[in-house]
């Protein structure tokens, strides 16, 4: 993943969360323009502050990378909500995301 599809995918994250770039900043401890300084391609962060990222959206580091998987944060819930079904209902699940697509 390059700069930019880093930065693209930072923006996507955040938007779903519904989140300014401001509050984003200000939640991870640093100044109010941090978050927009990296969408602008000015600064890179951290590696310490890339995890407080990914905390931030409730995703893996692999999740924040994995451009296919578009929500990563509902994606998990999905899968937390499945663990105690039956596999006649994980069945039916399947057919519905089958029928989405």
């Amino acid at each position: 993943m390059d700069k930019n599809m880093f930065i693209k995918r930072l923006v996507e994250l955040r938007m779903q969360k519904g989140v300014s770039a401001r509050d984003m900043s200000l939640t991870l401890g640093q100044s109010p323009s941090y978050i927009n300084n990296i969408e602008n391609g000015i600064n890179l962060p951290s590696m310490t502050v890339f995890f407080y990222i990914c905390d931030y959206f409730g995703i893996t580091p692999k999740e924040f990378f994995d451009v296919e998987l578009k929500n990563p944060s509902k994606s998990q819930e999905l899968m937390r909500l499945s663990k105690n079904l039956s596999g006649d209902q994980l069945d039916l699940v399947m057919d519905i995301v089958r029928n989405l697509k």
